[in-house]
Order: structure tokens, then C-alpha cells, then sequence
């Protein structure tokens, strides 16, 4: 049972419910979308074969309690699943990012989703799979990127039209770095009052997006 990976590192959460909390991460290459201001397009391709046990190994040598699978798109690799699967049975706080053009209905119940709903201005709103929202659980997560008032208002049109702040523990809005200035983003969640978190990306502001940090 192998798995493509790009990379396995130790860190600081940089976003999420977690956000600050030594985390280990698992990055699986590939991914089907291609939004333009991805900021990880290196594990696009490449990587190399790890068996799940050397996976497994890898993470446990850290002694971290939190692992984030993430990618690329992870769920594009079907092996993905079982990798969940053995990280919540080692006792593990698990949590997968997914950019939402997968089907999110295999992952195991005990995993923290942290699913993106993708705005007009990724340039892959016609992929997101609204079928995942329903399936959307207490402990999940949504996370909004955006990059102007247009992917706002978007956002919060779908904030509204599915009541993502009652589905799920936190509905995350963050600026495009270079794009978006934080500081209107977070006047404009405040005047219309919503439901959200404001987040910046941490590892941005500590290491400027440096490979493995």
C-alpha cells in the first residue's frame, strides 16, 4: 500500500482551528486544480513512493500529537483513506486539507476535514463538489481564500445559502497574501457582522512560505 509523498516535516500549524500547534505534516503529491494563487504548485508532480508503515514510522519519530495530511490534493491519491485511517488508531489528532473537488464521504469520522470552498477568483469555483457540504460534520472546518470584494461576497453568499457556520466548528477567511489586504478583510467581517474566523497564514508571517517550515 503506497503513497506518493513531496514531503514530511515538523512545524507550527500556520491556519485552522490548530493554528500555532507543533504539527506534523504529510504533503501527498498531485493535485487536480489549479488555482492561481497556489502557493504549493512543487507537489503538483514528482515526489517519491513511501510504503504506509515507512509513513507511519516517519510520523511517530517526531512524537507529535497533531498530523495534518495534506497536499496538493491529498484525497486524489486513494490510499489517502487508510493512511487516515491508521494515523487516528495510533491516537492521533488527525486533520486533512482538501481543496473540495473530492469526494470527502470515505474519510474517517475521526478526522478534523478542513475543506475549501474555492471563490470566483481561484479560478476553480466550477469544481468545487457542493455535494460535500451535506457531509459536512461538527468538528469539520471551511476554509475561503480571497483575493477582492468579489470572492467575499461570494463567500458569504455561500456562508448564508448553506449555514456553514452551523455545520461546522469554524468557517476560516483568508486574504490572498499580495492580493487582498488583511486589514479589509477583517474591517469588512467585522461591519457585516459574520459568523467567521479571520485567519492569516502563520508560517507565512514567520518563515515567508518557506519550503518544509
Amino acid at each position: 500500500m503506497d503513497l506518493r509523498l513531496t514531503e514530511i516535516f515538523y512545524s507550527l500549524q500556520g491556519e485552522a482551528r490548530t493554528v500555532g500547534r507543533p504539527t506534523v505534516f504529510v504533503r501527498l503529491t498531485g493535485c487536480p486544480q489549479r488555482c492561481v494563487w497556489c502557493d504549493t504548485e512543487y507537489a503538483f508532480s514528482g515526489g517519491e513512493k513511501w510504503s504506509l508503515e515507512a509513513v507511519l514510522e516517519k510520523v511517530a519519530s517526531y512524537g507529535a500529537h497533531y498530523v495534518t495530511v495534506t497536499g496538493g490534493e491529498p484525497l486524489a491519491q486513494p490510499n489517502c483513506l487508510p493512511l487516515l485511517t491508521a494515523l487516528c488508531d495510533r491516537g492521533l489528532d488527525v486533520s486533512l486539507e482538501t481543496g473540495g473537488a473530492m469526494d470527502i464521504a470515505g474519510v474517517d469520522p475521526r478526522v478534523s476535514v478542513v475543506m475549501d470552498l474555492k471563490a470566483p477568483g481561484s479560478g476553480e469555483q466550477h469544481n468545487n463538489r457542493l455535494e460535500n457540504i451535506p457531509l459536512l460534520q461538527p468538528h469539520h472546518q471551511v476554509k475561503f481564500v480571497l483575493a477582492d470584494r468579489k470572492d467575499y461576497d461570494w463567500a458569504r453568499f455561500m456562508l448564508d445559502q448553506h449555514q456553514l457556520h452551523q455545520r461546522v466548528s469554524d468557517v476560516l477567511f483568508s486574504p490572498v497574501q499580495g492580493e487582498l489586504p488583511p486589514g479589509e478583510l477583517a474591517d469588512w467581517i467585522v461591519a457585516d457582522r459574520l459568523p467567521v474566523r479571520f485567519q492569516l497564514q502563520l508560517h507565512k508571517l514567520l518563515w515567508n512560505d518557506a519550503r518544509g517550515r
